[in-house]
């Protein structure tokens, strides 16, 4: 299985940034798709979950500016990231669960002040 990150780049703070995340099969053979991220000195942190056939959720420190997304036609899951504040600087990692967890290599995201 290959997930592969994009969209990741460097944005003024209040920016907006869309990562999107690949996967080398269907999304439905899995049980969650997430978004991940870790920040430099920081433990890997859960930003957003989204269960097959269940209700997306993302974490506090992002709700009401970040949204994750699915597409399935395409094998495609997204995190749309709104009003972005330094603190978000991190490598954003893409994560799929099944019996096994598959990650992404990352795409960094760098929000200047």
């Amino acid at each position: 299985v290959q997930l592969v990150e994009s969209g990741g780049g460097l944005v003024p703070a209040g920016g907006s940034l869309r990562l999107s995340c690949a996967a080398s099969r269907s999304l439905s053979s899995f049980n969650v798709m997430a978004w991940y991220r870790q920040a430099p000195g920081n433990k890997r942190e859960l930003v957003a979950r989204s269960p097959t056939g269940g209700v997306a959720d993302v974490a506090d420190s992002v709700k009401s500016r970040f949204t994750i997304s699915r597409d399935n036609a395409t094998n495609t899951v997204y995190l749309q990231m709104n009003s972005l504040k330094p603190e978000d600087t991190a490598v954003y990692y893409c994560n799929a669960e099944s019996i096994v967890a598959y990650w992404g290599r990352g795409t960094q995201v760098t929000v200047s002040s």
